[in-house]
């Protein structure tokens, strides 16, 4: 039993874990999703106007169970690579998409990764409500699939990240600060990819979100893939002083594509107006299946050579601060989104992001609207002062025992 307010650390969730390595059960089924909370469960319960959609009851029916309302980022972070180092695990990586082709050899230990639907996602048009509701089926599809052949089995079900943060509101006002930092520190769930060239790291590559759309239908999310489950070949990437390219290659990321490779092409060059070298990504290249080739130009991505370069938003649309523009006829059919953008491709340290350049400039819309009203109200208080000014008084008055104060026309 968990008392109210306490997280779980690294080190009690290891322990916790203990007993799925000492059961009879050799297969594990870990369902990760992108952001998940205890709320979560609550929240959108029928209680609340909604429909629920958790239907599942593998919880209730299930012969031991365990809920942990709260576990550190650190724990979630580095739980794959842990079951791993626990047991004799065949590692299978399957989709929300191809969780239909899932196939399971009962005579072997089985360690089976299914990433499930983000629930936020800028490219999908489809509600948080929505998302839950078709995990919960997945969930329940494959475990009812895997009863059904006899298989024992033993599930997880977590994410990489809350979806809620809960805020003390309790803490003295000098720590405030100190406990925003955490926060926001932890929202950093996983670590970057790096690519590594001996004992030496060449690049460092980051995101939040890291999503397709091809042909406007078909919604590929690669941010699991890339930095938790890291089911990726960067094989390819190349490094040097003056060129590196970043190269992802994925294998069957969705139906219907047989291979994705995404290449990132950085160079670094000296120029003289600034007497200084400064990198910057030419270009991003997308090549479908081997064949279908699409390429993008990049604007407003460059920052110092011994800098990182930071961005909210990089992708397609216009409104983006980054911009990735299509460069030929098939660039036209894809949409990328990456949010939290990071990335270095040279003069890392202690395999680090350096400082970051970040695509904002000084001049943010906030600032330029409190300049804009800053400069209305000061032209009506100028405008008040003037015609203030130009009000004049009477220089006779009437005086009541004497005649009647004649003033003429004229004046």
């Amino acid at each position: 039993a968990m008392h109210e307010g306490h997280i779980v650390s690294a080190q009690e969730l290891t322990v916790l874990l203990q007993s799925l390595f000492t059961q009879n059960s050799r297969n594990l089924v870990l369902f990760l999703q992108d952001r998940l909370s205890v709320d979560d469960f609550t929240y959108h319960s029928e209680s609340y106007g909604n429909k629920n959609p958790f239907q599942n009851e593998i919880l209730q029916s299930s012969p031991s169970s365990l809920v942990l309302p709260a576990v550190d980022c650190e724990a979630t972070r580095y739980l794959l690579s842990y079951l791993q180092e626990s047991g004799d695990w065949k590692l299978t990586n399957v989709t929300y998409l191809s969780v239909s082709q899932l196939e399971v050899n009962a005579s072997e230990g089985n360690l089976l990764v299914v990433q499930l639907q983000p629930l936020v996602s800028g490219l999908k048009e489809i509600s948080t409500l929505e998302a839950i509701a078709e995990n919960d089926k997945i969930i329940g599809r494959v475990t009812m699939d895997l009863q059904k052949r006899g298989i024992h089995f033993s599930v997880i079900y977590t994410a990489v990240r809350p979806s809620r943060i809960s805020r003390r509101t309790d803490v003295v006002p000098e720590l405030r600060r100190q406990l925003m930092a955490t926060e926001e520190e932890d929202g950093l769930s996983y670590p970057p990819l790096n690519m590594t060239t001996g004992n030496h790291t060449c690049i460092l590559f980051y995101a939040s979100n890291f999503s397709l759309k091809a042909n406007s239908s078909v919604f590929i999310d690669l941010t699991n893939a890339t930095f938790v489950t890291q089911n990726v070949d960067i094989s390819d990437s190349e490094c040097s002083d003056s060129n590196t390219t970043l190269s992802l290659k994925y294998t069957n990321p969705v139906d219907g594509i047989s291979s994705l490779q995404m290449r990132f092409l950085m160079t670094n060059k000296f120029y003289e107006g600034s007497a200084r070298q400064w990198f910057t990504l030419d270009s991003v290249e997308i090549v479908q299946d081997g064949e279908k080739f699409a390429k993008f130009n990049v604007s407003r991505i460059s920052a110092p050579a011994e800098y990182s370069f930071h961005c909210q938003l990089v992708g397609t649309s216009n409104l983006y601060p980054a911009r990735l523009i299509p460069a030929n006829n098939e660039a036209k059919n894809w949409d990328i989104l990456i949010s939290r953008l990071q990335i270095q491709g040279f003069n890392i340290e202690n395999n680090q992001f350096s400082y970051a350049n970040d695509c904002t400039g000084f001049f943010t819309p906030g600032i330029w609207m409190g300049l804009v009203t800053s400069v209305i109200l000061l032209w009506i208080l100028t405008y008040g002062i003037h015609m203030i000014m130009q009000l004049t008084t009477n220089s006779r008055f009437d005086d009541p025992k004497g005649p009647a104060l004649s003033v003429p026309q004229t004046e």
